[in-house]
């Protein structure tokens, strides 16, 4: 689908939702002048973020949006590891990035609030934020009001907060000359956009970024891992995720996929095991 044909295919999508374009925008977190330029065919492919952002604005999947012609999955690199992998997701919080809850401690340091309330507000509303349910400003305000502040940026402390994990951001680095590499985490609006342009992340030629606020799914949700097999141009055997997280790994497992447990605390040890079982094998 070229991009005026794009163009028609949301503005029915929007019109068939009963919204205006500037109830779009709103519900999208998207410019006007975006918008109206997608509509239009004025600009060529648009990012696959911004498309999915639309799709959660108005209720529907992204291939009920495109009617199955969204932009095509990249094609994937011409290596296969012994176990059959060829696509590689990897988790950012505990996985590429370490020690983000040093914000709370630095947020009862500079509000007086308890540690305590700072962790349970957070984590009150974390999910529907990751999901994209709730905007990042009316989270600021609910912590702000809850620990008795004027106003608060929770994306200011934590990416104060963040370290990259220096032996998984080598290792992405690596895996992405043979492969394709993905990033796949429940992460609240504008986050990865922001750690890339600060340096936070790998700076690889992403095949896909699943970002859970602009998917409408977090893991282990089967929502989030059926956006990302979407975007790999694989089967579910020829996947891998990396992740920190035990649910979120089985949860993978049981989609179809290769699994591997990272522990933050042993990042060499455990990014040599992620290394181990991604040494090509063969050229495709």
């Amino acid at each position: 689908m070229d991009e005026v044909g794009l163009g028609k295919q949301l503005q029915a999508a929007r019109k068939n939702a009963g919204l205006t374009q500037q109830d779009l925008c709103h519900k999208a977190g998207l410019s006007y002048s975006t918008l109206a330029k997608i509509e239009r065919g004025a600009i060529k492919s648009p990012s696959i973020f911004t498309i999915q952002s639309i799709a959660a604005a108005l209720g529907v999947s992204l291939n009920e949006l495109m009617g199955d012609h969204g932009p095509a999955a990249a094609a994937p690199k011409k290596y296969r590891s012994k176990s059959g992998i060829r696509f590689v997701y990897f988790d950012i919080n505990g996985c590429l990035v370490r020690f983000f809850h040093r914000a709370f401690t630095q947020l009862a340091a500079d509000t007086g609030a308890n540690a305590d309330i700072i962790e349970t507000t957070f984590w009150h509303y974390n999910d529907a934020v990751c999901r994209g349910e709730m905007p990042l400003a009316d989270f600021n305000q609910a912590m702000a009001k809850q620990l008795r502040v004027a106003d608060l940026d929770w994306q200011a402390y934590y990416m104060a907060a963040v370290d990259p994990i220096k032996e998984m951001h080598d290792l992405v680095r690596w895996a992405a000359e043979y492969y394709d590499v993905g990033l796949l985490s429940n992460i609240m609006p504008g986050f990865i956009e922001a750690m890339l342009a600060g340096g936070l992340l790998p700076n690889v030629d992403y095949a896909a970024i699943i970002d859970s606020s602009k998917t409408g799914a977090i893991k282990p949700e089967p929502g989030i891992y059926e956006a990302a097999q979407h975007y790999t141009n694989c089967d579910p055997s020829e996947v891998l995720l990396v992740d920190d997280s035990r649910a979120n790994i089985m949860a993978a497992e049981k989609f179809g996929w290769h699994v591997l447990w990272f522990d933050d605390y042993r990042p060499e040890e455990s990014s040599a095991r992620v290394r181990s079982a991604l040494e090509p094998d063969t050229a495709i």
